[in-house]
């Protein structure tokens, strides 16, 4: 049977759809950008922003400003950044 239009098709009418044919789906998107390409962007920029922050920390472990604010203060490793100054080598 021929619909002639959209609107005067049988409401009830079953589709057949095959059980091998495709699973369609909505994939939710805003302008192109559908979540699991941003999980995928934010976990890669994760990793660039951990390895940043090691390679600022490892440059800067030398400054004592970032030895006492930040390093001294990690629980396992932070007392390995405490510097003691011989008593005999202090100038005051």
């Amino acid at each position: 049977m021929v619909y002639p239009t959209l609107a005067r098709r049988a409401a009830d009418l079953p589709r057949y759809q095959s059980p091998y044919a495709p699973k369609y789906y909505y994939q939710s998107q805003v302008a192109g950008i559908t979540t699991q390409t941003f999980l995928k962007t934010g976990v890669k920029a994760g990793f660039f922003g951990g390895v940043a922050l090691f390679a600022v920390l490892f440059f800067g472990s030398g400054i004592p400003r970032i030895q006492r604010d930040i390093l001294q203060k990690i629980p396992v490793i932070g007392s390995r950044f405490e510097k003691e100054i011989h008593p005999q080598d202090n100038p005051f």
